[in-house]
């Protein structure tokens, strides 16, 4: 394990801290040389903008890029922001080793168990540079935060920093969100004994720890109970990410996001259907079922031929990896095969983008009649959240068991079973089929729902929730 040696409580000003993989700036190196800044959205971002300019806020993140890299080595990093120079082999081996191809597939319950995982050797090198990563950013948040202060780590990637940092800094309020799933015990206990101890051990030294819905809140209690002997002095909430409303209502009317609807609308044809789907080409989105499931609404209700197109955009994610290479071009496939099966000259059945556009997702959002939303498994999914609070005439979702936003959306949802293509066909064909007056009732409550607890507030609840925590035993 990462070594740390013990840090006394340093005259820092950062009273509210937030760790975090990826942070709210990235850089560029232009031609000539200088920098140029990129600031990012999201949820986090929004909730440390709610807290005011003077709450000494600090972001502690990654430099993820040469850019990145290039701006700490010049010293030349944004205000509230620190990031850490984590050499680009150790963050390739904590993020895409560990995180990404481990502790991802764990929550999301992905392995093919027959041939994976297989815990060898090379996975304990790797797991060494997950621990020195968790190190960097335990260390870093122990220099920048003031006595007492408030520390809210983000996600599967820094699972290991409550513990680290509480042995640094005991002085502190330390949160821990998780943005996934967590996995059941028996599918948990799959990793290595000492390293589903490690995992615990790390979780457990924050204060409290913040689950998107019950069920993971829950399978985490009971990875603890079995694993860990309890949750000992951790307290557990859930938090359930609710979509930025008048964000989305504003942005989704912009001109770009207009253009897009008429070269979409022209793409779908006068008089027919959509479909939509907006995806990253993750292997728990289920796109391919997706697809299949299309395709069996197509065989078997032969009626919506030419009248209904499926929009799918599935924007290419963590390419680097072999596995989701070839997952993208499965749904590049599939896709191909059902457009030639069931295309016409007047018709294509599957229009599939494949570059990342989000007014073009604004602009599906506003179009769709229907929203497929099939994930095999989902921390929340923020697309079942948006889609209702942008459609225009309303939009019926079709949306999994498996995630995290059936908690909140399923009561006016039509659920499927994600594994079940018939089933997801029959769904397909109810949402198509739909009254326009309950359409427009259901998106109605959906939106109301999904809009419950949004970026900034869901932040700020979290904030509270850790501040008004009891002490910890000694």
């Amino acid at each position: 394990m990462a070594s740390l040696s013990p840090t006394a409580p340093a005259p820092a000003s950062a009273r509210v801290l937030v760790a975090s993989n990826r942070g709210p700036v990235s850089y560029e190196v232009r031609d000539d040389g200088t920098l140029s800044a990129r600031r990012g959205g999201g949820g986090l971002v929004s909730g440390l903008s709610a807290i005011g300019p003077d709450a000494d806020a600090l972001w502690v993140c990654s430099a993820l890029s040469d850019g990145d890299r290039e701006a700490v080595r010049r010293g030349a990093g944004e205000d509230g922001v620190r990031m850490l120079a984590v050499p680009a082999d150790v963050h390739a081996d904590a993020y895409n080793g560990i995180a990404n191809s481990v502790l991802w597939f764990v929550h999301h319950m992905l392995y093919q168990t027959p041939l994976e995982p297989s815990f060898d050797a090379e996975f304990r090198r790797q797991w060494a540079r997950y621990e020195e990563y968790n190190a960097a950013f335990a260390r870093a948040l122990a220099e920048e935060a003031a006595d007492g202060a408030a520390v809210l780590v983000q996600d599967y990637h820094l699972c290991l920093v409550p513990g680290m940092l509480r042995e640094l800094r005991p002085d502190l309020r330390i949160g821990h969100f998780s943005h996934t799933p967590w996995a059941p015990v028996d599918y948990f206990r799959m990793l290595p004994d000492d390293i589903s101890a490690q995992i615990l051990r790390g979780m457990l030294g924050a204060d409290r720890l913040g689950f998107l819905t019950r069920r993971w809140a829950d399978a985490f209690e009971r990875c603890a109970a079995e694993l860990a002997g309890g949750l000992g002095d951790t307290r557990v909430g859930v938090h359930g990410l609710g979509a930025d409303a008048d964000f989305l209502r504003k942005r989704s009317h912009a001109p770009d996001v207009t253009d897009r609807m008429a070269a979409l609308a022209a793409e779908i044809g006068e008089g027919r259907k959509a479909i939509v789907r907006v995806d990253r080409t993750e292997l728990s989105k289920n796109i391919v079922r997706g697809l299949h499931a299309y395709a069996a609404l197509l065989e078997s209700r032969p009626e919506w031929r030419e009248r209904v197109v499926h929009v799918a955009f599935a924007y290419p994610s963590r390419q680097d990896l072999a596995v989701y290479r070839d997952y993208t071009a499965e749904v590049q496939r599939v896709a191909d095969s059902v457009n030639s099966r069931y295309g016409t000259p007047g018709w294509t059945p599957v229009v599939l983008h494949v570059k990342d556009d989000f007014a073009r997702s604004l602009a599906a959002y506003r179009l769709a009649d229907v929203a497929l939303v099939n994930p095999i498994r989902d921390g929340m999914n923020l697309v079942a959240k948006e889609v209702p609070v942008v459609s225009d005439e309303g939009c019926a979702l079709v949306l999994s068991r498996e995630a995290g936003a059936y908690e909140e959306l399923g009561e006016d949802a039509i659920t499927v079973n994600p594994y079940d293509v018939t089933a997801t066909a029959h769904a397909l064909h109810e949402a198509l089929t739909m009254p326009s007056d309950e359409r427009a009732e259901r998106t109605k409550r959906l939106a109301a729902a999904a809009t419950a607890l949004p970026p900034a507030q869901w932040f700020l609840e979290q904030l509270r929730a850790l501040r008004e925590a009891g002490p910890r035993d000694a």
